[in-house]
């Protein structure tokens, strides 16, 4: 990873508190908490998706997810939700979490490790084609 991708990884991270993918299921499970898949389909036809995901592509995140955006999924109903991105490993929604943050979700978040951790750490995965 070059040092300037590296740097901008490290700020988006440290305005944000990553969930291991144990604290994620829980906060699914009891605190209302959303979970978005932002893998194209090729990966999650290749890997499979986590039940229950939201799916929004990383291009149209912003856009899906800003609770003042005519664009908005149904789900994105209140700024304060938390909102838990995750990629295939990562890295890609630390950036995402950041940019979720910067338009005012102030819970936004992401999965420590990705949906590779999730499928590694036993929780549900469903249609998994390969491993990582």
């Amino acid at each position: 990873m070059s040092p300037r991708v590296e740097a901008l990884l490290d700020a988006a991270r440290a305005r944000i508190v990553r969930l291991t993918p144990e604290q994620a299921a829980h906060a699914v499970t009891y605190e209302r908490a959303l979970l978005v898949d932002t893998r194209p389909a090729a990966d999650r036809a290749r890997f499979g998706a986590i039940p229950g995901a939201l799916v929004v592509e990383r291009n149209v995140l912003e856009w899906r997810l800003d609770p003042t955006s005519p664009h908005r999924v149904e789900q994105a109903d209140d700024p304060r939700r938390t909102v838990i991105v995750f990629c295939n490993e990562g890295y890609a929604s630390s950036l995402a979490a950041a940019s979720l943050r910067d338009l005012g979700l102030v819970n936004a978040t992401d999965l420590a490790g990705g949906f590779h951790a999730w499928a590694a750490a036993g929780l549900p995965v469903k249609g998994r084609a390969a491993t990582p």
